[in-house]
């Protein structure tokens, strides 16, 4: 695996997004590895792992691609545990969301987000932001 490989958590539960993300890296050529959980719960346990198995993401490199609106806990909820947990507060998130309300956005950017991003309707267009996603975390120093 590359030192500059990203591991790359989607948290998401809408097939559809899953599949244009999938389809995204794919044209993309992202060969970053692609995790999916469908609620913020599930994306807690693949990031600390659970029953003392170990993380299902790795451990090292690794960003969140969140989304706001899901069941059990949403994106906003997952953010407040990421937050608060010491060795998972520093992970990179990356809000992907249909979610324009205001105060979605001044809480995620309060939770120290490094993006919100609205989901383009086209998928040329989503394609084209998963590429731009792509380049920078290429270039940033993620631990």
């Amino acid at each position: 695996m590359s030192k500059r490989t990203v591991n790359v958590l989607l948290v998401e539960d809408d097939e559809i997004d899953v599949m244009n993300v999938q389809r995204a890296f794919k044209h993309n050529r992202i060969d970053n590895p692609l995790y999916v959980a469908n609620n913020g719960l599930d994306a807690l346990d693949m990031l600390r792992g659970t029953n003392s198995e170990p993380p299902s993401v790795p451990e090292h490199r690794r960003l969140v691609l969140l989304d706001i609106n899901m069941p059990k806990m949403n994106g906003l909820e997952f953010l407040q545990a990421l937050r608060q947990d010491e060795s998972l507060k520093s992970i990179p998130v990356v809000v992907l969301t249909t979610s324009d309300a205001d105060q979605d956005r001044l809480e995620a950017y309060r939770l120290n987000v490094a993006g919100y991003i609205l989901k383009p309707i086209t998928f040329s267009i989503f394609s084209e932001v998963m590429a731009s996603l792509n380049q920078y975390w290429a270039l940033c120093e993620i631990p």
